[in-house]
């Protein structure tokens, strides 16, 4: 473990976060919404220290090990939310630091938890900046400084696997950093696609590209307090729907497909049951609120899309208050916010391709339990999918509702009602941002305590990692030489 190349990677990330905050600067002067003053203060001390530290302890013939990388992303990820929280606390967009912090982290783990109860009133330069940081952590800080820094040299591997710890996401070039601008290219393509359409459904440029870097990062700002329901249109609701599925899936069988192999996407497990639960749910709920919310067959259908994907993918975009829709309807919503995405997507939660896995793995005990002597494998695309996998995917579920359940007891020790409890433990830890009853689609986490907001925090972070990348710290072996 190397101190002086952890803190060379950290100065480029903080030196990318800082450029990122100056694409603010040029909001601000259309709009002057008086804060660039603020913008440039901070962008130009960020530059100041840490474009020398990187400068002077870079090393280009560094090797990152795996235990540098897993370092380096849990801190870069809460150094950079800290600094991505300056500009809402110096701005007075926010009135303390910790809200500025559940605000930032919230937005670079893609969550869309907000604690700001009027949105509208905030400067359009800082609410860009809020929808910009879920666009950058979505694909991931780290991929995108290894994307154009490649000074961080070979090692940026390590960084890559401890920031995308997913059991498939594999490299797609012969280097990290082409394989992270392969995925970025993409990432981009489906993004300015987005914002075309959106402007020729009616919502202007400012507004189109706020809303699709929360729909391609699976995020969840909004510059409306009503969210998505503000523009009442089924064309902008199913432009959204289908980008926000496709920032669900595995951006691999993106990339496969706008190399001319769109087959990909129907030779993918994953892929299929991903599409079959969407269906699913979205019919089921489509029969339950038509008559009674809807009064269209195709209104309760683009709404119950609109919905289905919206939690499913753990974007958290509201077209409708769904809280007010029965009771079954709900339960199907709060079972798919632990779902979450595909592995390799912007999404979070559990991942629909860990949940097969463990399907399967139910299964082969079961039939263990009539046929004790048989080799029974469990594939995926007709590969076989290794023991230490499986034993970690097993791990990870457990582990992640035991942070679930655990984050919830505290937050009702903590005076928070139960159903509130479990539903904004998931919904954080799940990176989704709307939970239940006080929590809801068109509520916000302001009212909260410190201490509620710091544990929701936590959740966001290491729900965005994945748990192990953070947990591990935590584990004595691990800072053994």
């Amino acid at each position: 473990m190397g101190f002086r190349r952890i803190f060379a990677a950290i100065s480029a990330l903080i030196v990318v976060t800082a450029l990122s905050i100056a694409t603010a600067i040029p909001v601000s002067l259309i709009y002057n919404d008086g804060v660039i003053t603020h913008i440039l203060m901070i962008v130009g001390t960020l530059l100041f220290v840490a474009g020398p530290a990187f400068l002077l302890l870079r090393d280009e013939r560094a090797e990152y090990s795996l235990k540098d990388g897993f370092i380096i992303v849990s801190l870069s990820w809460i150094i950079v939310s800290a600094i991505g929280a300056v500009p809402f606390w110096i701005t007075g967009s926010l009135p303390t630091f910790v809200d500025a912090m559940f605000e930032s982290m919230s937005g670079f783990t893609t969550t869309g938890a907000s604690v700001c109860e009027d949105v509208e009133k905030l400067p359009h330069s800082i609410l860009f900046w809020r929808s910009l940081t879920h666009w950058l952590g979505g694909m991931g800080i780290i991929v995108l400084s290894v994307a154009i820094l490649p000074l961080l040299g070979v090692g940026g591997m390590a960084m890559f696997k401890a920031e995308v710890p997913s059991p498939v996401m594999d490299k797609l070039k012969p280097t990290v950093t082409q394989t992270a601008k392969t995925l970025w290219l993409v990432y981009i393509i489906l993004t300015v696609a987005e914002i075309v359409l959106l402007c020729l459904a009616g919502m202007n440029v400012f507004d189109s590209m706020c809303h699709t870097f929360g729909s391609m990062a699976t995020g969840g700002f909004s510059t409306k307090n009503l969210s998505l329901a503000y523009y009442n249109s089924n064309a902008i609701n199913i432009i959204i729907t289908i980008f926000m599925l496709l920032a669900g899936l595995n951006f691999t069988l993106h990339y496969h497909a706008l190399c001319g192999k769109p087959s990909a996407y129907t030779k993918s497990l994953e892929f299929l049951v991903y599409i079959c639960v969407f269906s699913g749910a979205t019919l089921f709920i489509a029969y339950n609120v038509y008559g009674l919310h809807h009064d269209s067959v195709s209104e309760s259908l683009v709404q119950s899309a609109f919905q289905t994907a919206s939690i499913m993918t753990t974007t958290g975009f509201a077209s409708t208050d769904w809280e007010k829709w029965p009771w079954a309807c709900q339960w199907i919503l709060f079972c798919l916010m632990f779902m979450g995405g595909c592995a390799g997507s912007t999404g979070g939660g559990i991942k629909c391709m860990r949940l097969i896995i463990v399907a399967k793995h139910i299964l082969r005990e079961l039939k263990l339990l009539i046929h004790p002597r048989a080799v029974i494998a469990i594939k995926m695309d007709g590969k076989v999918v290794g023991t230490p996998i499986i034993n970690s995917i097993m791990a990870f579920v457990a582990l992640f509702v035991g942070v679930w359940s655990a984050s919830t007891i505290l937050l009702v020790i903590m005076e928070v009602d139960v159903i509130t409890a479990i539903g904004a433990s998931a919904a954080t830890l799940s990176n989704i941002g709307p939970g239940l009853h006080l929590v809801g689609p068109l509520d916000n986490y302001g009212w909260m305590s410190h201490g509620c907001k710091i544990l929701l925090i936590f959740n966001m972070l290491v729900g965005r990692l994945e748990l192990y990348t953070v947990f591990i710290l935590f584990v004595g072996d691990f800072w053994k030489r």
